[in-house]
């Protein structure tokens, strides 16, 4: 499962209407130990369906990413024609550079860790600012082999941030280290083509 949290417009967390707030929602689990992630051809077409979104909504996209190390990055820019819609990105592995790099509050990072769904929202947002894109993505989490700080192997907190405010994600990936990862990718791309909405006809 993937818990939904809004955050408001102006970066604060939206308490009011619990109806439609912090709700529920399915999210695939990464693969079982030994399988392995999703393949580059999926990362693949599921970048090319964000570009496709963006290209028609005139926007663009930036992000920041932790666990990932650049692969969200690199999934992104794989589309061809993607410097059309593709600002750039952050790689913010260390807890020091979400603060140095992406400017996160210092004390959220030392109250909360580096794997908290407001640092994932601080990190989406930062993106979306510092690239001057229309949309900006976030991801933290622990990838393994050992949890991190209490935090288990596989929690991982996506957040896609844009005009109406940002949306963060909490997911459960199971696997290796490698298929973590590449779960997560897959979870910021399918988060990002969620928000985005369905293509026109």
């Amino acid at each position: 499962m993937a818990a939904g949290h809004r955050v408001g417009g102006d970066g604060r967390r939206d308490r009011g209407d619990r109806r439609d707030r912090g709700r529920l929602r399915a999210a695939g689990r990464g693969p079982a130990p030994g399988e392995r992630g999703p393949g580059v051809s999926e990362l693949g077409a599921l970048a090319a369906q964000v570009h496709a979104l963006l290209r028609e909504l005139d926007a663009t996209v930036a992000v920041a990413e932790s666990l990932t190390g650049g692969l969200l990055c690199a999934a992104l820019t794989e589309t061809p024609g993607a410097s059309r819609t593709m600002r750039g990105g952050l790689v913010v592995y260390a807890t020091e550079t979400k603060h140095l790099l992406a400017g996160v509050d210092p004390d959220l990072l030392a109250q909360r860790g580096p794997v908290d769904p407001r640092v994932a929202a601080a990190l989406a947002e930062a993106a979306r600012r510092r690239a001057g894109a229309t949309f900006g993505v976030g991801v933290t989490g622990v990838a393994g082999p050992e949890p991190q700080d209490g935090k288990p192997v596989g929690l991982v907190y996506a957040a896609c941030a844009g005009p109406g405010g940002t949306d963060v994600r909490e997911y459960r990936l199971a696997g290796d280290r490698g298929a973590v990862r590449s779960a997560a990718v897959r979870a910021c791309l399918e988060l990002l083509r969620s928000t985005l909405g369905p293509p026109t006809v």
